[in-house]
């Protein structure tokens, strides 16, 4: 008898050792699973229902807000910052593989150094594919006309404007990251101010919001204007609403800087007849709600609490 009961006991102690040890293992994956957005846990709850957002004069946290509002996302928060703030959010969750959801666009060095995807709206509230445009002051072709000429023809592709701003990304002082490029891209300026007469000595305000991509492209811009026409160039950084305001104003000459037809539409709306729009520099940008691709998250939709 008392053998049995000793077997007894050792079985039930092996059973309860398992059982414990099962336990453990479920929490160690289960904890696992929420930090990479796991169904498991609501995405809203990893996140504490955050949008990492940029400047909130931006048009993109327009766009946001207005998704926010047409996908039922009330328990939501689109937190304000800068353009420097949402990505160091980016790159400390994505090192230690946490979920995040932040404001992006395309063309960006995030793209590049991470692997990324944009959450699907299938309400299209962010619109389609946008050009970045080049907009200058009523009266500029008259007074400069080189330099309206130059702005004119400015154009490039995505993978352009990618090269400068990683190698700001990296280090590089913006117009060291622009001078690298023209200097690997010569043809391309010569293009740009083929034929025109120097304009030596006078001076031109460009002005641009400070956004990776906009600060590659107006460092460009200024180089050139600089260096093949004899400008001299001072470059204003604003928020959007000064920047639109600037140039309708003509307290700046001109921003390559304008996305259209969604990001700036209100300000384009607002401001067109004091401005012209000499057309796209760049085609095939894009804005939206951006995560990981570790997360198991694929569309804005997914974000909506549920019951």
């Amino acid at each position: 008898m008392k053998k049995r009961t000793r077997n007894l006991m050792i079985m039930a102690a092996c059973v309860l050792g398992i059982s414990v040890l099962a336990a453990g293992c479920g929490q160690k994956d289960s904890g696992t699973a929420s930090d990479s957005g796991s169904a498991s846990v609501s995405v809203g709850d990893q996140v504490k229902y955050e949008i990492i957002g940029i400047d909130p004069g931006a048009g993109l946290m327009q766009a946001t807000s207005k998704a926010m509002e047409e996908y039922g996302l009330t328990d939501w928060k689109l937190m304000e910052g800068s353009g420097a703030a949402m990505t160091a959010a980016l790159e400390k969750a994505y090192k230690d593989q946490k979920p995040i959801i932040v404001t992006g666009w395309t063309p960006h060095w995030m793209f590049a150094k991470y692997d990324l995807k944009y959450l699907e709206d299938p309400k299209n509230v962010y619109g389609g594919d946008e050009q970045i445009h080049t907009i200058v002051r009523n009266g500029l072709k008259d007074e400069h006309p080189s330099a309206y000429a130059m702005l004119d023809r400015f154009e490039w592709t995505p993978d352009d404007m990618a090269k400068v701003m990683v190698d700001v990304q990296e280090g590089k002082k913006p117009e060291e990251a622009a001078a690298a490029w023209l200097n690997d891209n010569a043809a391309k300026a010569d293009e740009w101010v083929k034929d025109l007469p120097k304009e030596e000595g006078k001076s031109l305000k460009l002005a641009y919001v400070a956004w990776d991509s906009e600060i590659a492209s107006t460092n460009v811009v200024k180089q050139v204007l600089e260096a093949r026409l004899g400008y001299k160039v001072d470059l204003l950084q604003v928020e959007a609403g000064p920047m639109w305001a600037g140039v309708a104003g003509g307290d700046a000459d001109a921003i390559v800087a304008a996305w259209l037809p969604t990001t700036h539409k209100d300000y384009f709306d607002k401001f067109k007849d004091k401005l012209e729009d000499l057309g796209p520099n760049l085609n095939g940008t894009k804005i939206g709600l951006v995560v990981p691709q570790y997360m198991d998250i694929n569309s804005i939709e997914d974000l909506k609490k549920t019951e």
